[in-house]
């Protein structure tokens, strides 16, 4: 379809795109005009938004004289017209001081800042996928505390500091001072790996162990594999769904409570967020190729994947009308993104 559009007929379509992300209101010919950017009569410009209109990328709301885009004139807008830039110094500093701030903190504490900031940038609603802890955070210690005949209190500590608790029952009579030989042997063995990786090589020591006689270890490694059973699953951050309402384009309350059901049903966020992380970069979502088009009408979605460029741990994104400014919400998604990928590149 790219090349069907005479330069003339790009810059009518990007004017109306620009005045519409501006407005949020139906754009006329004479809007166009009064930019400056044609030198043409009025006539030539209703000309071409008809033409546009023709294949598909304006459309006429209603009985309005003027014009809006369609999700198709979007998208080659987004494709090839839009020219995206750096995201200004101001803007940088400002995430870095929100996030970057947060680097000692736990990784759910970082990504509530990353959202909070993206969201109060971009003035849209945001959602992060919140990757399972097993697959990014490293582990110093293990302790074992016995609480009670048959109750155990497992102390994981990790490179960053953090600390998590969890209390287990154990069948078997034990005492503190196998808990503590338990923990010594366990902490040699599986030094500086990350959850998933101390399952799996729990899983291959037992199986060595199955042929040896030395109880004590096959006693420890059941214990470290009791501890680490019962890990959360990924999860969905969701920061500012309440600034859609005050988006033009969802003062229709159809729209508002679609939106709203749809950010109670996090599976369709899901759906979403992993259908962003399937590629990296900076990902634009519009109309019929947004996996929210069934449950929110109307909305684009701007996402980034973060972690590694080729196994990312997650992605977050920006979801608001299709009038958003894209020039703006793009690199802001991008940088954010980044930031959260060099934070767990660094820890």
């Amino acid at each position: 379809m790219e090349d069907k559009l005479s330069a003339r007929s790009r810059l009518v379509l990007q004017a109306v795109i620009d005045n519409y992300i501006a407005t949020a209101e139906p754009v006329s010919s004479q809007t166009i005009l009064r930019t400056g950017r044609l030198h043409v009569s009025s006539a030539t410009i209703r000309n071409v938004m008809a033409e546009l209109e023709e294949i598909g990328y304006l459309t006429h709301p209603h009985v309005s004289a003027g014009r809006v885009p369609t999700p198709l004139g979007l998208r080659f807008y987004v494709e090839s017209l839009l020219e995206v830039r750096d995201l200004e110094d101001p803007l940088r500093s400002r995430l870095e001081r929100a996030i970057v701030a947060q680097a000692g903190q736990s990784f759910d504490e970082i990504l509530k800042a990353a959202s909070r900031a993206l969201s109060a940038i971009s003035r849209q609603a945001v959602v992060v996928a919140v990757p399972d802890r097993q697959e990014y955070t490293v582990y110093r210690r293990m302790e074992f505390i016995l609480l009670q005949p048959g109750v155990v209190l497992v102390v994981f500590v990790s490179n960053q500091g953090e600390v998590q608790n969890r209390v287990i029952e154990v069948e078997e009579e034990i005492n503190q001072n196998e808990l503590d030989s338990f923990s010594g042997y366990l902490n040699n063995l599986l030094v500086n790996l990350t959850l998933k990786k101390i399952k799996a090589k729990l899983i291959s020591e037992l199986a060595l162990e199955k042929a040896k006689v030395d109880k004590l270890i096959n006693r420890a490694l059941r214990l470290g594999g009791q501890a680490l059973a019962a890990e959360a699953g990924d999860r969905v951050l969701v920061e500012g769904h309440n600034r859609l309402m005050d988006a033009p384009g969802f003062v229709d309350a159809r729209k508002l409570k679609q939106a709203f059901n749809a950010f109670e049903n996090k599976s369709t966020l899901i759906r979403l967020l992993e259908k962003s992380m399937a590629a990296p970069g900076v990902q634009v979502f519009i109309g019929a190729d947004n996996p929210l088009s069934m449950e929110m009408e109307g909305v684009t979605a701007i996402m980034a994947s973060y972690g590694g460029e080729h196994l990312p741990l997650g992605a977050l994104g920006v979801i608001g009308p299709m009038h958003m400014d894209y020039m703006k919400v793009i690199p802001v998604v991008d940088y954010t993104a980044q930031l959260i990928s060099s934070i767990l590149e660094s820890s």
